[in-house]
């Protein structure tokens, strides 16, 4: 139930604060389908990272006491969110029939982002597990992290009110693209231009690598400061 609630009464929010009080666009889509479209892949992101941020300090009582591949705690901390986003994803069809957006089969267009945000989340969270278990302070940085990052995302509005000569420092955002194309895959959008994607699965593949060798090179130490 949560699962559902959280975003739909997010969804209930923005609509009322973004497009009846602040007249955000939302690129010929019913505002209340678009912003919904992109809060459930940000959704899935952030609680991601939280979580697999934080995975390694609540589960120190296995680390110490059973040998494991360590990387799996992350991994699966990341992977654990994926029912919510499919039981979210089955409610969201509801509402969005209730737009008119119609199901076909270019939806499933949608998949190949979300693969991108689980290697994103997963790089990111690869990098603040291990100094989360270092330096406990970390913890408090990465809800701050997940609220900035929120909004240099395109999730309650689209990318096009950001001004032209901000777009190439905005998109240098991996996550902005990819929202965008999730959302897109969905309703039907305009296709997000293929310098951008190409540029996010770059990112994501260099960032996701960049991780785990740090990850690795952290992984003798797990047991002595957890």
């Amino acid at each position: 139930m949560w699962a559902v609630l959280q975003p739909l009464l997010t969804m209930a929010v923005f609509t009322f604060v973004f497009q009846r009080l602040a007249k955000i666009p939302s690129a010929n889509v019913s505002y209340p389908v678009f912003v919904l479209c992109g809060l459930l892949p940000w959704q899935f992101f952030a609680q991601a990272v939280s979580r697999s941020g934080n995975s390694l300090v609540s589960e120190r009582y296995l680390l110490t006491r059973v040998f494991v591949p360590r990387v799996i705690v992350p991994v699966s901390a990341v992977l654990n969110g994926l029912p919510d986003l499919g039981v979210a994803l089955g409610a969201s069809f509801g509402i969005m029939l209730f737009y008119g957006v119609v199901p076909r089969l270019a939806m499933l267009m949608a998949l190949p982002f979300l693969l991108l945000i689980i290697g994103l989340a997963l790089a990111v969270g690869l990098v603040l597990s291990p100094l989360n278990a270092r330096f406990r302070d970390v913890s408090y940085l990465v809800p701050f992290l997940i609220q900035l990052w929120f909004f240099i995302t395109p999730v309650a509005y689209p990318s096009s009110l950001v001004p032209e000569k901000w777009r190439s420092l905005y998109f240098a955002n991996p996550l902005a693209p990819i929202v965008e194309g999730f959302r897109s895959a969905l309703t039907g959008g305009a296709p997000i231009p293929t310098n951008r994607i190409i540029a996010s699965i770059a990112s994501v593949c260099v960032s996701l690598l960049a991780a785990f060798f740090y990850f690795h090179w952290s992984d003798e130490k797990f047991a002595d400061v957890v």
